[in-house]
């Protein structure tokens, strides 16, 4: 163990590498010197940033996420770590160009994250992009989420916590949906929905086969 004295038994990650280390360029030579306390999955212990940026990249699901950032959503970070783990082509981020990336948990590191002015901006892109784009709240003509089958290629537009979409953004949406709920409450925090309908379109077009 290379001159590291620390104690990993009750730490999150892995403690230093044994040697000799493996001959892999993907590897980063202080996270083998000193281990990998990173939040990652095992397949990218002491991998670098841009070895794991780089895997990811060959395996990204078509599907995006926007989120409306007039009001300093803190939520927003916690819908870009939900993004990471579905493994999105991209996060888009409308109005604000500063966002609270406390709740991301340094996940935005490991995917793209795109700022547009407003929302003709973002609308320009996803054609580019060959997306469609779906609103997610419960607004009156919603369809319910879980009688929808959503298009392959979509990016799932989601407003700040509380107002929620804006007329505008409504507009240029090609449909809306809403979460079915049972309880008293008349919405549930964004975070919370962004995971719910990214979730849903996995069922549809990632999730992994039984085979």
């Amino acid at each position: 163990m290379r001159g590291v004295t620390e104690d990993f038994t009750d730490s999150p990650g892995v403690g230093p590498h044994p040697e000799p280390w493996p001959d892999d360029p993907r590897l980063d030579p202080e996270l083998l010197a000193a281990g990998d306390r990173r939040n990652v999955i095992d397949r990218y212990r002491y991998w670098r940033l841009d070895a794991i940026v780089a895997d990811l990249d060959q395996q990204r699901h078509p599907l995006r996420v926007a989120i409306q950032n007039w009001e300093h959503d803190f939520n927003i970070g916690s819908i870009v770590r939900t993004a990471n783990a579905f493994n999105v082509a991209g996060v888009h981020i409308v109005g604000r160009r500063r966002w609270n990336r406390r709740g991301a948990m340094v996940t935005d590191r490991y995917l793209t994250v795109e700022h547009h002015a407003g929302v003709g901006e973002l609308a320009e892109r996803m054609t580019e992009l060959d997306t469609t784009m779906i609103g997610v709240d419960n607004l009156p003509g919603s369809t319910p989420l879980e009688r929808t089958e959503l298009p392959e290629r979509a990016c799932l537009v989601f407003g700040s916590e509380g107002p929620g979409l804006t007329e505008e953004m409504i507009t240029a949406c090609s449909g809306l949906v809403a979460i079915t709920q049972f309880g008293s409450t008349r919405s549930i925090n964004a975070g919370a929905a962004a995971a719910i309908a990214m979730y849903h379109w996995s069922l549809r077009w990632a999730a992994p086969s039984s085979s």
